[in-house]
């Protein structure tokens, strides 16, 4: 049995060989192909010009809505530009007041009823007049947290007082401008005319 399957094995490579040999032989060397010959390197004519597409009713008024909103969209661009700094602090300082009021030290909430409760003795203080209740409470308060913050207290009282200086300043300008800008009154020529009295009637 098994020099029957080696002789199998033998012929059927015997008869592989022989083929791929007659295949060899049946190939002949051809003449060379250029490469514009071929159609993998054929290019087709450049007729190609590119045609406008018509424009819509749509489009149109979408285009001349783009227009007439574009000033908007720039102020609101440069209003948020301004505001999110601002409201980025705000959410910042916040979070910060969160985290302190979560775990705050011991002498926080003493401190915090002495102040609310000066607040709360200038609204007394301050009955009849508007600008009592507007002035007593925040002096009173103000001054139950410098004697327990002088630090922020003095930094507070700097910028306060350099921002009222240029407040000051500038309407020192203005005013300035306004009674300076304006030219001097001429003086009034009074002219002589002579009128006719009573006595006399006019031809």
């Amino acid at each position: 049995m098994y020099k029957v399957g080696g002789v199998a094995g033998l012929s059927g490579a015997l008869g592989l060989w022989s083929a791929s040999v007659l295949a060899a032989e049946s190939e002949k060397p051809s003449e060379g192909i250029s490469i514009d010959e071929l159609s993998l390197y054929t290019t087709p004519p450049q007729n190609l010009h590119y045609v406008e597409p018509e424009k819509g009713q749509v489009e149109e008024g979408v285009a001349t809505l783009r227009k007439l909103a574009e000033p908007y969209t720039s102020w609101g661009q440069g209003v948020y530009g301004a505001v999110k700094p601002k409201v980025d602090s705000a959410v910042q300082f916040g979070q910060d007041s969160y985290t302190y009021l979560k775990n705050p030290p011991s002498e926080f909430y003493p401190r915090a009823g002495v102040i609310g409760f000066a607040g709360i003795l200038g609204l007394f203080l301050a009955r009849g007049s508007r600008l009592k209740k507007l002035v007593y409470p925040t002096g009173l308060m103000a001054v139950g947290a410098s004697l327990y913050y002088p630090q922020q207290a003095a930094t507070i009282a700097k910028s306060s007082g350099d921002a009222l200086y240029d407040w000051a300043l500038q309407a020192y300008v203005a005013a300035e401008k306004l009674t300076k800008g304006k030219p001097a009154p001429a003086p009034k020529t009074e002219k002589a005319e002579e009128k006719p009295s009573s006595g006399e009637t006019t031809a």
